[in-house]
């Protein structure tokens, strides 16, 4: 049996007590609420996770790529939305999974999608949409109160295609700072979706779907009021960025790549490790926040983190470990071959790197759970 002392580094490793209690808080944060939960499963892209992270086996749930809509499909989830503004090119994918009895929804915010759309439309196989909302100016989608346009969507839509709803990502949300802040973001996400449902609605389209959806609102919203349904992901895991944010500590962090140390610089005060930016990722989400912690922050083989050790460069295969700045103490003797794990600025990002998680409890290793990449 594997243990962390023989595992090959660098891989992943998935603290599963923590994932399930990180899993129990979404569900208790939404229950009895009659809103849904809808497991956006971008940050997992593993059935083992998401058959964990789902309300029930056939979902529902979100996904980011098509292939991940085809594998969890193939896992006999059957209550997808695919959340990433719909390409024509990409229709008969979508056509495919809906002839298999996957009810797939898509999202789009033009009139141009939503032709399309229903051109790939048949009597027997009606596509489905909802119209993606702008409600903090981050990325895509429709302004909340240009009725004309979501009227202008809806009516394009109709009547070979379902108008399913409207779907909205509060990304300003992941720069809040203060749990005022978040319950405004969260506030301003649910206002966004609701009013812009009420345009379709006074117009006599349908909107059964509202949805909202980011880790930081769920953890901030004070009020479901109007909405159906709710998203996130990267609450499974959490991870340094989602500290920063203060929806989570460090302790509730599920991820953390185990390295080993190879290497020293003593005269910089650097100890050198095997997990570089091809282990952790490029991702410096941290270093706009209040704490920048470098490119993870460093932790014992118990998941413990050694107070002010960080990953503070990275080169390709080579991680570079050192006190912060500042830290009133010298870093710690880590002799070459000491197992460390470190924590990720972003659970998405270092995932991606990998194509299993190391499952690990209070015993050690349990289990690898197959992870996937890919469009």
């Amino acid at each position: 049996m594997a243990d962390l002392a023989t595992l090959p580094t660098p891989c992943l490793l998935l603290d599963e007590p923590r994932m399930t209690a990180n899993i129990a808080r979404i569900h208790g944060r939404l229950a009895g609420t009659g809103v849904s939960y809808r497991a956006h499963l971008k940050t997992a892209k593993s059935v083992e996770v998401a058959r964990r992270q789902m309300a029930g086996p056939q979902g529902p749930a979100m996904v980011s790529t098509l292939k991940e809509a085809e594998i969890f499909a193939d896992a006999g989830v059957a209550d997808l939305t695919y959340g990433v503004g719909i390409a024509p090119d990409k229709l008969e994918r979508v056509r495919a999974l809906r002839a298999r009895g996957v009810d797939l929804g898509m999202i789009l915010d033009s009139v141009e999608q939503a032709e399309a759309v229903a051109a790939a439309s048949t009597p027997d196989l009606p596509l489905a949409a909802l119209i993606e909302i702008d409600a903090d100016g981050h990325r895509s989608g429709v302004k909340p109160d240009d009725a004309g346009l979501l009227r202008a969507i809806a009516a394009a839509l109709a009547p070979r295609a379902e108008l399913r709803g409207v779907l909205t990502h509060a990304g300003e949300s992941y720069f809040a700072k203060g749990q005022a802040a978040l319950e405004a973001a969260a506030e301003g996400e649910r206002l966004a979706v609701v009013g812009a449902a009420a345009l379709l609605r006074e117009a006599g389209h349908p909107c059964p779907v509202v949805s909202v959806g980011s880790t930081p609102t769920l953890m901030g919203a004070t009020s479901v009021e109007g909405l159906t349904e709710f998203r996130a992901g990267v609450c499974v895991f959490f991870d340094l960025f989602q500290a920063g944010v203060g929806v989570c500590s460090p302790d509730e962090i599920a991820l953390s790549v185990l390295t080993e140390v190879i290497g020293h610089q003593k005269d910089k005060g650097w100890t050198i490790t095997d997990a570089g930016w091809m282990a952790m990722s490029r991702d410096r989400g941290t270093a706009a926040q209040a704490v920048d912690q470098g490119y993870g922050l460093v932790c014992d083989l118990a998941g413990r983190p050694i107070p002010d050790l960080v990953v503070v460069g990275a080169n390709q295969e080579h991680g570079i470990v050192a006190q912060r700045a500042g830290a009133p103490y010298p870093a710690p003797d880590l002799p070459i071959g000491t197992r460390l794990r470190i924590l990720p600025n972003h659970a998405c990002a270092t995932g991606a790197q990998y194509d299993r998680y190391e499952v690990v409890g209070p015993e050690g290793w349990r289990a690898s759970w197959p992870r996937f990449s890919g469009w």
